[in-house]
């Protein structure tokens, strides 16, 4: 049997593309993804999530590894994230300034509730970002490749 030269280089390009294509892919490999969630107004729960906000970043930083958290609040555990009852306001505006790959969610759902039921307007810290629903906001997340950490 005679092997044409042309198929064959044919062939052996073909094969280096997949591969060339195979290694951009793995360079480009998205980077590590985590939601955590907080519907609990309770100090611990909420210093124990930027904990492990702060030691999630740590160890990829270390690995030299990008990672992207943002953290969801709903329910009682919107108080992490009220300018005027969080118990953690200050360690968030710290880690805020520190961590461009974080972010805290609030759901809308839970402010406007909050605002019904106090009559008051629900000040949010400046790091926060209003979602419509915060359960809404963890599904699509997980949707998105996040994985789902609940401390």
């Amino acid at each position: 049997m005679t092997l044409n030269p042309t198929k064959a280089a044919q062939q052996l390009l073909a094969i280096l593309a997949v591969l060339v294509l195979g290694a951009q892919l793995a360079l480009a490999a998205p980077a590590h993804k985590v939601a955590i969630h907080v519907n609990q107004d309770d100090p611990a729960t909420m210093n124990m999530a930027l904990n492990n906000a702060q030691n999630i970043a740590s160890y990829y930083a270390s690995q030299g590894q990008e990672v992207t958290i943002e953290i969801v609040t709903y329910g009682p555990g919107l108080h992490m994230l009220r300018a005027d009852t969080s118990p953690v306001g200050d360690r968030i505006s710290a880690m805020a300034l520190e961590m461009t790959n974080l972010s805290f969610s609030a759901c809308e759902n839970t402010i406007n509730g909050m605002k019904k039921k106090s009559q008051k307007d629900v000040p949010l810290l400046s790091e926060a970002t209003v979602v419509p629903s915060g359960a809404v906001r963890l599904m699509e997340l997980q949707q998105q490749g996040y994985s789902y950490l609940r401390p």
